[in-house]
């Protein structure tokens, strides 16, 4: 049984493959309209980002000790206000900051 948390496709000859929705969360781009990120998360997050710098999302999620989903929306929500950007390749999904990530990480970190 495949959890929930999996899109199966079947494709020609057979072929099975398997998406992570947190992956379409980045992928796609798409927030709730009701979503608004926590600043301890973000904080988490971008500590991560700026010890380590660009990361894969398995990385940060568990440097920033948080489960796929909640780090994903929270990566859509910085990508959107420009502070960081994400890159997808085949099932690896990297994330680095932008200059204006940076500007943001050092705000927060000096709070």
């Amino acid at each position: 049984m495949v959890p929930h948390m999996y899109q199966c496709t079947i494709q020609a000859r057979g072929v099975i493959t398997m998406r992570s929705r947190t992956s379409d969360i980045i992928r796609d781009k798409k927030l709730s309209q009701n979503f608004e990120p926590s600043m301890k998360t973000l904080s988490r997050i971008l500590k991560i980002m700026v010890d380590n710098g660009p990361d894969a999302k398995t990385s940060l999620s568990l440097g920033a000790n948080l489960n796929y989903a909640r780090l994903a929306k929270h990566i859509v929500w910085l990508e959107k206000k420009g502070f960081v950007k994400s890159t997808v390749d085949d099932s690896k999904i990297n994330v680095g900051l932008s200059e204006k990530g940076r500007i943001f990480a050092s705000t927060l970190a000096s709070d």
